[in-house]
């Protein structure tokens, strides 16, 4: 019964295949967007790597604030969408409408991106609106996922 809900044939497993890829994508992206500022401001965290593409005046420095920013929005992916993965997995197990399902998907990914833009241009409280709408929709799977299952 399991291989007819977790097929790309199902459109709840489809959908949730597709933001699921898309958020692992952004949450991966963050990794590129952290290497780009480090090497465009030749600024590392390890010594060896000062002399990646032989650039002049490389340092080693973990207090750079853009950077810094970069990773700790890398950090916040990092807290956030591997439960996105979990929860939506097992979301879809409990054979929710298609139409609602989606909307969280939707709007999961919807606030992790408008999160990453506002917090790359330190707007608050967008930043925390979004991150709170992103989180929230999260615990509404994860309830609707404790609801349907055995304690």
């Amino acid at each position: 019964m399991a291989g007819s809900v977790v097929s790309l044939d199902n459109p709840v497993f489809a959908s949730y295949a597709a933001y699921a890829g898309l958020a692992s994508m952004k949450m991966m992206g963050m990794s590129l967007v952290t290497a780009y500022h480090r090497l465009t401001k030749n600024v590392f965290m390890n010594a060896e790597d000062t002399s990646f593409g032989n650039k002049a005046g490389a340092v080693v420095r973990t207090d750079n604030p853009d950077i810094e920013r970069v990773r700790r929005l890398h950090q916040n992916d990092l807290e956030n969408i591997p439960p996105f993965l979990v929860v939506g997995f097992l979301y879809v197990l409990t054979k929710p409408s298609s139409d609602v399902a989606v909307w969280h998907f939707r709007a999961f990914l919807a606030c992790r991106l408008l999160h990453t833009a506002c917090y790359l241009g330190g707007l608050q409280p967008w930043r925390a609106v979004f991150f709170f709408a992103g989180f929230a929709t999260t615990v509404s799977m994860a309830v609707q996922v404790v609801a349907k299952g055995a304690l």
